[in-house]
């Protein structure tokens, strides 16, 4: 835990380098983001997880916007000396990794979006049918018990990777060991998800009402990253985003879902390409 001048803040890191901020997703924590980026810690990349408002020991304020949480963002920077980083949104961490670079294009060196939550205009075509608020319902419902959803993971494991970690389990189940071991403790770390529902319950509500961000003030060099099959449609939004953010990259695939599976080394080495350039920028 480190104070700030936005309130307590919990955080991990690791590996020395160009400093990465990696912002988790839905059901996460510093300890998912540390998961997503653990392997960038060994390629001269110090990564900064940290667990976003209303996720384990981060409190949630009144004020819990994206907008808000980017200007954590910045406020976990200035407490830990950090005058530049790269921004890293894993899905419902999206949404405050463009406002920090919105809000903040002094501070930030890179911009990674990975399979993020988006805004798209109602022209662009879905890439997956939209989760009804009957499934968010339940899945609010399973998602707020350790119990229910620990019994999940041992009765229907499939059945929640496929409707809660949007991805196939056929692509699970013929993937790699090392890729079965990722995913599978990918989700195990959800729980305590007693410890993440009120910020689950935010994330909920957020992508039900995301409305457009100004794109074209994000300065700093982009990548964004997705499947189509991702079974929370990032896709389409993925692409869209990629479109209207000056000189972004879009790195799509056609397999992974929401998880990526099989696609971690080409991701990985994506992101690699992209903080290296930006380093070899700020050093000249």
């Amino acid at each position: 835990m480190v104070d700030t001048d936005c309130g307590p803040i919990e955080f991990q890191a690791a590996g020395q380098g160009v400093p990465l901020l990696i912002i988790h997703g839905s059901g996460g924590g510093h300890d998912q983001g540390m998961a997503w980026a653990r392997p960038l810690a060994q390629e001269g990349v110090r990564v900064i997880a940290m667990s976003r408002f209303g996720y384990l020991r981060t409190p949630r304020p009144a004020d819990a916007s994206p907008e808000a949480q980017a200007d954590a963002h910045v406020c976990l920077m200035d407490a830990l000396g950090i005058a530049r980083a790269a921004v890293m949104g894993v899905s419902a961490g999206g949404p405050s990794a463009m406002q920090t670079a919105i809000r903040h294009p002094d501070r930030i060196s890179g911009l990674v979006l990975v399979v993020p939550i988006a805004w798209k205009p109602g022209t662009v075509t879905d890439s997956a049918p939209p989760v009804s608020d009957a499934k968010d319902a339940w899945l609010l419902r399973l998602l707020g018990s350790d119990f229910l959803f620990w019994t999940g993971l041992q009765l229907a494991r499939d059945q929640l990777f496929r409707h809660v970690l949007a991805t196939p389990p056929e692509l699970i189940a013929a993937a790699s060991p090392k890729e079965q071991a990722r995913v599978n403790d990918l989700a195990d770390r959800i729980l305590p998800v007693s410890l993440r529902a009120a910020g689950l319950r935010d994330d909920t509500r957020l992508g039900k009402s995301l409305g457009p961000y100004e794109l074209a003030a994000i300065q700093a060099p982009t990548l964004v990253v997705s499947a189509s099959d991702d079974g929370f449609g990032t896709y389409a939004a993925a692409e869209y985003t990629a479109r209207h953010i000056n000189g972004a990259r879009f790195l799509g695939f056609d397999q992974g879902g929401h998880l990526l599976v099989g696609q971690e080394e080409t991701v990985r080495t994506a992101i690699l390409d992209l903080l290296n350039g930006e380093l070899s920028r700020d050093t000249n």
